[in-house]
């Protein structure tokens, strides 16, 4: 049976509790039980590797002792085991010793967990399909990242869970020209489900890593926060099922809610790639945690200004943005200004609407920029519709295929009918207006509106004459018919 056929029938189980109501709720409940299969098949895998690993879960809680034989406990003796033995302790779990990271991450995960179902016997035969799926095989673990990102693309049409998710070939393309270097700090200060991250372990992996030693140096240098409790339990999951055994960086936690003036060098990062929640607010008190001429409540305006500070000189970013950000004024002016003149802005790439469709239709670009040397022009690139699309849809979505053009463009730049350069100057003198269109696009020309005008009188004369012509003639033919 396919990992694929597994998820649909564990979401087809679930719908029938009572107590499991809607997509974020169903996404939630497969969260935590997914995370402790995997973490219980990543630590068999541990164990086969070294004799003295002792886990950090009470032994009754491992999942191998109560949840792997598809004969054991069910109804309400199960319930009560998860609901009394299994959250009641693990939301409790305290370190064994000093660097004991796994028992906080565990902690961090049940603390804002819940179980929903309120059948003992539904669970059991969700526990028995979870079984189905060995996360130590590697055709089972490569499918199953197929899949997780489809159950993280189902978010979409959870309310506002659908923030959480950036497409795959979006985040694949901004990790690939910000080309992460092995031992580079790399942070996503709004992480969601960890998309980007996991794109940076695979580029990372494929590019730089070649010993045990570069491995675990890959795992010490990722960073993620994130502040909402169900993207950060798929965020810590998704770490699990990409071989980052201990995830203690993915904290959860608000990035904004630190003052700014607290950040120290040992804070800084090398790279930054992120979607920060766009047109949305934080709540009040927030903005205070930022110099007065930066302070406003708008999430988006906030980070960006956060990046700049925790990057190190020669840091790179890149980052989604929507237009307002561009073209905003007030404090989106002057953090603007900061940004072109403390980082090099080099290219904007401009996407179409529909990217991130259904969640929303803003229109959103993504910003790359380095910091340490002030802005000397920037690069701009308009990505077109694949031939034949009016715009992307989820049963169409934009691909990373799409963005060989750009790939092919970005070291050896010329302006062509996608491709064009503005001068700092230029956007200085306009306020810091980011919002420059495509010079290369013709714009349809409607015509003079004095002489459109006119056509559409003598139109019009001519449309009243016709139709008196016609009335004339079928009272003609009705007169001699009447004859």
């Amino acid at each position: 049976m396919s990992i694929g056929t597994v998820i649909k029938g564990v979401q087809d189980i679930m719908r029938k509790d009572a107590g499991v109501d809607g997509d974020a709720q169903r996404i939630s409940q497969l969260g935590w039980m997914l995370f402790l299969k995997i973490l219980d098949d990543r630590e068999k895998e541990t164990e086969l590797m070294r004799d003295d690993y002792v886990s950090p879960m009470p032994e009754k809680l491992r999942w191998r002792n109560w949840a792997s034989n598809d004969e054991g406990i069910t109804g309400d003796e199960l319930l009560d085991f998860v609901n009394e033995e299994v959250f009641r302790k693990l939301k409790e779990l305290q370190p064994r010793t000093e660097d004991d990271d796994l028992s906080i991450v565990i902690r961090s995960v049940f603390e804002d967990s819940y179980n929903y179902m309120k059948s003992g016997t539904l669970m059991r035969q969700v526990i028995n399909k979870i079984n189905e799926i060995d996360f130590n095989r590697s055709n089972d673990r490569h499918t199953f990242n197929d899949i997780y990102e489809k159950i993280l693309k189902d978010l979409q049409s959870a309310g506002n869970a659908g923030e959480y998710y950036t497409p795959r070939a979006v985040t694949q393309f901004m990790v690939q020209m910000t080309n992460p270097q092995l031992g580079d700090r790399i942070m996503d200060p709004a992480c969601g489900t960890g998309g980007f991250l996991t794109n940076v372990i695979e580029h990372v992996r494929n590019n730089y890593v070649n010993s045990i030693e570069d491995e675990q140096l890959l795992h010490n240098c990722l960073f993620g926060v994130e502040k909402k409790p169900m993207p950060h339990l798929l965020c810590t999951t998704n770490m699990l099922l990409h071989g980052i055994g201990v995830p203690s960086n993915i904290r959860r936690d608000n990035s904004l809610a630190r003052p700014l003036r607290d950040y120290t060098p040992k804070d800084k990062v090398d790279v930054v790639v992120t979607n920060p929640p766009f047109g949305g607010q934080e709540e009040d008190g927030v903005e205070q945690n930022f110099p007065t001429k930066f302070q406003t409540r708008e999430t988006a305006d906030l980070f960006l200004v956060l990046i700049m500070k925790i990057l190190n000189d020669g840091g790179k970013c890149a980052i989604v943005l929507p237009d307002g950000t561009l073209f905003g004024e007030g404090v989106k002016t002057r953090i603007k200004e900061k940004l072109v003149d403390e980082c090099n802005l080099h290219t904007i790439v401009r996407l179409p609407n529909g990217v991130f469709n259904p969640y929303t239709g803003i229109r959103t670009n993504l910003l790359f920029f380095t910091k340490g040397k002030p802005t000397e022009e920037v690069w701009y690139y308009e990505h077109p519709y694949p031939e034949g699309y009016k715009s992307y849809s989820k049963t169409k979505p934009i691909r990373i295929e799409e963005f060989k053009p750009e790939k092919e463009w970005w070291e050896n730049r010329e302006e062509n009918e996608h491709a064009w350069k503005v001068p700092v100057e230029d956007i200085r003198k306009n306020n810091y207006n980011l919002d420059i269109k495509n010079p290369h696009t013709v714009e349809e020309n409607h015509g003079d509106p004095e002489e459109l005008l006119e056509k559409y009188n003598s139109l019009t004369s001519e449309i009243e004459e016709t139709r008196t012509l016609l009335k004339d003639e079928l009272i003609q033919a009705l007169e001699s018919n009447h004859q």
